[in-house]
């Protein structure tokens, strides 16, 4: 070989070596890039497409009724979720799952097709759902075990309850008011997928996944069967709006029964109209009417302005204040003080009234409780309404004392009753009885709390024997007797107030507040229809509800007499829950 061909043949070596060289080099650097300055990046991105983060949390509480009865408990539930990268036909996965799960298919194939590493198709779907699924072994498609919220007696005090949403977050009622005892601790942990998508690991961080606390309940399920039914064959005979009703223990504030008409499911409340979850024996305010008339009693006969048998001229059924003239459904001449609350006389009240004057009134009715909260433990409660006898006219004075100028909750109304039930003293109504956790350790108890004596015993005493007389021959609650037992009881008839605060013509409030026994009363009793159509007086449309379930609910709890608190003592004193 030639030295000038050996030359040539170097050169070509040099240049070939020198450009891999450089080739070499250039791989080097970008492998250096890489794995140094975009690891982080990098492995974010791996971990993206094969792990998915998820944030478990423990089971929910348990709430039971008083007698341990299950109307809130959480069960296992699948959820369906994809992996849209690991998707190959997203049209065909679509419409067999849409076909299977009955949702929308434009909806789900926007998901299945996003750049999205994780996206859920359908959570807490039915065990049908998830076998159709599963049989069709989709690629990208994964099954996930989560906890649903499940009532299992459906509308049964649904409004008290409440529900809890998708997340496991109480929304409403009760399940929102204590959620933060009711929720369990959350579970962060790590599901690892390979190519194909299949689970092949876990890791799991944080804290251990415990269950959330257990609510034991005042309310009783037998109680509380007893009113629906009954709240809903009144308001369906009247054609009625709606109806509520609650029963209370006078001598402990407990609520043994909080009902609503119509009902809800909450294990669908997507379905129904938001107004039918409201609680609104708690949130919403009305006029009372006649049941003012008791605690107006009580006022003058707690302040001596006058006694039991003092008489009243009722002007024969219309009474004139300046430009206003007060009526009597029927004519009456003179009446006692008893007499005006057995026949219900507006102008009898007003007569009271204006003997005590505006300022006793005002007192007695805030002692009582009206204008401000309860301090039930329950979300949303109002205050009412309820202005001072500052800004009173002389009519605003005589409409209040007979229940219009006013405005007050159920719940206000019948913890009210419940002081006059229970010798003047005014307890504060609770809902829940204790709270107790997974191994039934009690961590909160709720015990009878005296709030204030409203009035003297003898003056609650005085005003029982009017209501017993108001359900005697005669009286406008006779509809509400009984055979079997005494009962003591308060008609009330209210026109209802539009958006403008003008009365609406026709449009009336029906309600009944008794307790029984007279002698020594066990339960109290608030019966309320709105807008009964075909009649509007309380005594026909709400007294013979109170009258079933008082009859009723009195057989069911005597025998046992589970609510009883002996002496005023024992309301400042007691430690233990009352189970």
């Amino acid at each position: 070989m030639k030295p000038s061909q050996k030359k040539r043949i170097r050169l070509r070596c040099i240049l070939i070596g020198f450009i891999f060289s450089i080739f070499l080099m250039a791989i080097g650097a970008k492998a250096v890039y890489l794995q140094i300055f975009c690891g982080p990046w990098l492995s974010q991105k791996a971990a993206d497409q094969y792990e998915k983060s998820f944030v478990f949390h423990g089971e929910r509480g348990t709430i039971y009724d008083i007698n341990n009865r299950e109307m809130a408990v959480s069960i296992n539930v699948t959820s369906i979720a994809a992996y849209p990268k690991h998707i190959k036909n997203v049209q065909t996965t679509a419409r067999v799952l849409e076909k299977a799960l009955k949702i929308d298919i434009k909806a789900l194939s926007l998901k299945l097709a996003s750049k999205k590493s994780f996206v859920w198709v359908k959570r807490r779907v039915t065990p049908r759902e998830a076998k159709e699924v599963k049989d069709l072994k989709l690629n990208g498609i994964d099954f996930i075990s989560e906890r649903k919220r499940f009532y299992p007696n459906k509308a049964l005090a649904a409004q008290a309850l409440g529900f809890s949403g998708i997340d496991g977050h109480g929304l409403e009622g009760i399940e929102f008011y204590y959620n933060d005892y009711l929720k369990g601790a959350t579970d962060k942990f790590t599901v690892l997928k390979d190519a194909l998508g299949r689970g092949f690991d876990s890791e799991k961080k944080g804290v251990s996944s415990y269950g959330g606390n257990n609510l034991i309940l005042t309310i009783d399920n037998t109680i509380q069967h007893i009113t629906e039914r009954v709240l809903e064959e009144a308001v369906t005979k009247f054609s009625a709006e709606s109806g509520m009703v609650i029963v209370m223990s006078p001598k402990t504030g407990a609520v043994l029964a909080l009902a609503h008409y119509p009902f809800f499911n909450p294990n669908s409340f997507e379905s129904f109209d938001r107004k039918s979850w409201r609680n609104r024996a708690i949130t919403d305010q009305f006029e009372p009417g006649s049941t003012m008339k008791i605690f107006s009693a009580a006022a003058a006969l707690e302040s001596g302005a006058c006694a039991p048998n003092s008489i009243f001229f009722c002007e024969n059924g219309a009474y004139r204040i300046g430009k206003n003239v007060v009526h009597d459904t029927h004519p009456h001449g003179w009446l006692s003080l008893q007499q005006i609350i057995k026949y219900s006389s507006n102008i009898g009240a007003v007569k009271v009234s204006e003997m005590m004057g505006s300022e006793v009134l005002y007192n007695t009715l805030r002692n009582f409780g009206f204008g401000r909260k309860t301090e039930i433990d329950c979300p949303g409660e109002t205050t009412g309404s309820f202005s001072s006898y500052n800004r009173w006219s002389k009519i605003d004075a005589g409409a209040i004392s007979f229940g219009q100028g006013i405005s007050v909750s159920a719940i206000q109304l019948i913890t009210a009753a419940c002081a006059i039930a229970n010798d003047g003293i005014l307890l504060k109504p609770y809902i829940v009885q204790a709270i107790i956790d997974q191994n039934g350790r009690i961590i909160k108890c709720s015990t009878p709390y005296k709030v204030r004596r409203v009035v003297s015993n003898e003056t609650a005493r005085a005003v029982r024997k009017m209501m017993k007389s108001v359900v005697s021959d005669g009286g406008t609650g006779v509809n509400a007797a009984l055979e079997s037992y005494s009962v003591c009881g308060k008609t009330g008839t209210a026109q209802k107030i539009d958006e403008k605060g003008v009365y609406k013509k026709g449009s009336y409030i029906a309600s009944f507040i008794g307790f029984i026994p007279a002698e020594e009363p066990e339960v109290v009793i608030l019966v309320i229809v709105d807008e009964p159509r075909k009649e509007h007086y309380g005594s026909i449309v709400a007294a013979p509800a109170f009258r079933k379930i008082a009859y009723e609910t009195l057989n069911y709890i005597m025998p046992v007499d589970r609510m009883h608190v002996k002496s005023e003592d024992t309301l400042s004193t007691a430690t233990n829950c009352v189970f």
